[in-house]
């Protein structure tokens, strides 16, 4: 492919997806000489015993070398770690499911549910910000579940220190539906018209920008719907655009792989993975996850900009000036671009959920949109407090 040729020079586009290429990539097998920590691979999966292992997170020089080997999966070969009793004391997993089945019952009775990602509403149970949620219900339960060094060391090898951490709770009773083949987080909230706006090699970054992990809070047989993983498939450049294509989709279910876990095991893998929550098929079994989503230290601006001002302080002029006819729509686009936030993320899912998409609106998207509609300076004031306040933790 010519943009892997170039170093990921250029962008992609849909004629940038080639499915026989991607077949090529995520036909490879794992072997086990090329993870010598591994107590084993399954289906081109390593599987790491944490009851070994867990001494070796305390000696520096294994540490960094069983981290490298991690780091080496995640991004060079299949893409996803298994840690097999991640939690060696299970009553911590089950005093933070029971913290957790308090707030979905809460939660379920008050107005939430909307805007899951993936997934039709009401198919599961969704925890937005668990993480902040769990603690503040249960600091000492909290402090012991996120106590955990393997958890911790996972989060190094791909992202280095000073990681942030967030986490949403995933619960798919009886009967629930299997998710359709994604990418995550960033491009992979993204439609494929926006991911192709953003360069070649944007697409290489953002894999290196977020880890997914998932704790499994109960025994997950195959038929309650582990993750559908495809490994080797963040490998695939152009993947952010060709998780959305029908072809690409229907290789990804005759390739997947599902393995099952026991409670306290977790799962890592790199965000560019295609991969799916599997469906419940099971007739009792409420299938129970917290899924990790863990953010590089250098995903900040430098300075603090106070973007909500700003917008409100140009609109006056940005209106009269489209008006007139001073500065074009592309011209007005780069105005916008210099004066609002684009990005949506970081929010408040529970009160600014992605209704209708994989992402809420952005004060980009509101500035846009109240240029182009003639909005007066008060609806624009209302709608970017609106916004301020959705997006309030």
């Amino acid at each position: 492919m010519v943009q892997q040729e170039l170093g990921y020079v250029g962008y992609f586009d849909r004629e940038s997806c080639d499915l026989d290429e991607f077949k090529v990539l995520t036909s490879q097998n794992l072997t086990a000489d090329a993870v010598p920590y591994a107590v084993a691979v399954e289906k081109n999966v390593p599987v790491y015993d944490m009851d070994v292992l867990r001494t070796a997170l305390t000696d520096a020089d294994q540490r960094k070398s069983l981290l490298a080997e991690w780091a080496r999966v995640l991004g060079k070969s299949a893409g996803v770690i298994v840690l097999k009793g991640a939690y060696a004391d299970t009553s911590v997993i089950d005093r933070a499911s029971d913290v957790f089945r308090e707030i979905i019952e809460e939660e379920r009775e008050g107005a939430g549910g909307e805007g899951d990602h993936f997934v039709a509403s009401g198919a599961n149970d969704r925890i937005w910000n668990a993480l902040q949620k769990q603690c503040l219900r249960d600091p000492e339960g909290f402090a012991l579940y996120f106590g955990n060094a393997a958890v911790a060391a996972a989060c190094e090898a791909w992202l280095g220190p000073n990681y942030q951490m967030t986490a949403q709770v995933n619960q798919v009773r009886p009967g629930g539906k299997a998710q359709q083949a994604h990418r995550d987080y960033h491009l992979g909230f993204q439609t494929a018209d926006s991911a192709a706006r953003y360069p070649a090699h944007a697409h290489h970054l953002t894999a290196a920008l977020t880890l997914q992990g998932a704790v499994a809070h109960c025994d997950m047989p195959v038929e309650s719907g582990p993750t559908k993983l495809l490994p080797f498939s963040q490998l695939y450049a152009p993947g952010y655009l060709a998780f959305h294509d029908p072809a690409h989709r229907d290789h990804f279910e005759q390739a997947y792989i599902q393995l099952p876990l026991n409670k306290g095991d977790a799962v890592f893998f790199n965000p560019a993975l295609f991969h799916a929550a599997g469906e419940n098929s099971s007739s009792d079994i409420h299938r129970m996850a917290n899924l990790l989503q863990v953010s590089s230290a250098f995903g900040r601006a430098m300075e603090a900009v106070d973007r909500a001002a700003m917008s409100q302080a140009v609109f006056p002029a940005l209106a009269a000036l489209k008006q007139r006819g001073d500065l074009s729509a592309l011209e007005i686009e780069a105005t916008i671009g210099a004066t609002a936030e684009g990005y949506p993320f970081p929010t408040n899912l529970d009160t600014d959920p992605p209704v209708g998409g994989n992402a809420p609106d952005s004060q980009a998207d509101i500035l846009r949109r109240a240029v182009s509609e003639g909005w007066s300076e008060s609806e624009l004031a209302d709608a970017l407090s609106a916004l301020r306040n959705r997006q309030a933790a």
